[in-house]
């Protein structure tokens, strides 16, 4: 199957085992901007059906060299530009990692647990956790000294943790406070009605956004712990929420597969829509916003097992539709961009890397990372500078209840594309093969194959 336009579109179940795209290429389209009408979608906001040709997907992965731990990208063989190592790979009894944050040299884990990790970089060496009185944290985010958590019971809570000999951490609120019983004896009115999934944190103005599978996006003053905007922002769950600290504009994305810009109001707590970016009915699940000082791009990722992408025009800010990278086979449940660098994680088991050339809309998968046997729920990364190569650390969470640590070397730029215009005149069968066929758990696939294996 190959990308034209909106192809996409026609995506089904038995194209995802039997097509064979070209990773590397993301594909640019004439689109500026596209709505779809879609008021019943009832999709669950992480999977989509598979077929039971998935139980037979097991691949042939190339051996690592037995005189170095690096392995060669099958992707760049035989002049790779990128090397990657899991240095790290632990396991834990407390259920599934629902959410993983980075901040001062320390890895945050979120879980199924009412006790919140914490690790030290880049070897995750535990240096201690938080025990909340709630567990099942699906969301968190560390700026400064600074943890939000979000909770079982839709409530956040704020944290201020240091770190010198050992780690201390002190819960600064609960966001909403308490109120009285006898004014409102359940709940809050600024509670969310249903699970928090996501959250974001405008540095500048001190807001944190939260979205909920109530349809709700909410702003928080943490200054004074109130909650000054709450507007429901979708037809479905409000799945991943980005802010671009450069002007506070708010990116949210949902199960009715739309992508949606919002910007508060001048000199008040208030939020308008001002773009709906909607290119196909699949669940959108994940967002990441890539922005420097010449150019900005708004990543989604979806069930289809696409990743769109937007660039902001400079004159009148509007985001055009740019194209969508293709590779994975199944959902993409989690994106982080970090400079030119895009990581995908998805339902398929692998991590993907991308790269985008400089002044451009082309992209190119750099390595698939696939040492995860169960779907990969959620990431994060940071750079990890070098002399002579960019470095990274990549940190990612699966339903196969394990946590990995991978070091990612990408080579300069330069290189990449003489190999890739090499690569292109001659394609290896061996490759391709890797590149298409995850490796499942059984246990999975049969669960898969019933339909009953959810990932909310």
């Amino acid at each position: 199957m190959e990308f034209y336009g909106n192809a996409v579109y026609g995506f089904t179940d038995e194209d995802a085992n039997t097509m064979q795209p070209s990773p590397r290429l993301s594909i640019k389209t004439n689109h500026h901007h596209q709505e779809m009408s879609d008021p019943d979608l009832q999709f669950s906001p992480t999977t989509r059906p598979s077929s039971p040709r998935t139980a037979t997907m097991l691949s042939a992965i190339p051996p690592a060299s037995p005189e170095s731990p690096w392995t060669l990208s099958p992707l760049q063989t035989p002049s790779p530009s990128l090397l990657y190592h899991c240095i790290a790979s632990l396991h834990r009894h407390e259920g599934t990692i629902y959410s993983v944050a980075l901040s001062k040299g320390l890895v945050f884990t979120g879980s199924e647990s009412n006790r919140i990790r914490i690790w030290r970089q880049p070897d995750c060496i535990e240096r201690g956790y938080i025990k909340a009185s709630c567990g099942e944290v699906r969301a968190i985010l560390a700026y400064g000294n600074m943890l939000f958590t979000a909770h079982r019971d839709c409530k956040i809570r704020v944290w201020n943790y240091t770190l010198s000999d050992s780690f201390r951490s002190k819960k600064i609120s609960t966001l909403p406070g308490r109120t009285s019983f006898l004014l409102f004896p359940k709940r809050s009115p600024q509670q969310h009605r249903d699970c928090i999934s996501c959250m974001a944190y405008y540095h500048a103005e001190g807001f944190l956004y939260t979205g909920s599978f109530d349809k709700t996006v909410k702003a928080w003053r943490i200054l004074d712990k109130k909650c000054v905007d709450s507007f429901v922002a979708h037809e479905s769950s409000v799945n991943a929420i980005v802010v671009n600290q450069d002007d506070g504009c708010v990116f949210t994305c949902s199960s009715d597969g739309s992508v949606k810009i919002w910007r508060r109001v001048y000199r008040e707590n208030s939020h308008t829509l001002t773009m709906t970016l909607k290119f196909q009915q699949s669940p959108v699940n994940a967002l990441a916003l890539s922005s420097t000082f010449n150019n900005c791009f708004l990543y989604s990722g979806s069930s289809d097992g696409t990743i769109n992408f937007w660039e902001k025009e400079r004159m009148s800010g509007r985001f055009n539709h740019g194209g969508f990278l293709q590779g994975h086979c199944f959902s993409v449940l989690c994106l982080v961009a970090i400079e030119k660098l895009i990581f995908s994680g998805s339902e398929d088991t692998t991590i993907r890397i991308w790269r985008r050339e400089e002044g451009s809309c082309f992209h190119e998968c750099l390595a698939v990372l696939d040492g995860h046997r169960g779907p990969v729920r959620c990431l994060a990364a940071c750079l990890e500078l070098e002399k002579v190569v960019m470095g990274f650390l990549v940190y990612s969470a699966s339903l196969d209840q394990t946590f990995k640590v991978w070091r990612v070397k990408v080579m300069p730029e330069e290189k990449v594309y003489v190999d890739f215009m090499e690569r292109s005149e001659s394609k290896s069968t061996k490759v391709m093969e890797y590149e298409m066929s995850p490796v499942l758990s059984p246990s999975w696939v049969e669960k898969k194959l019933q339909g009953n294996h959810h990932f909310q």
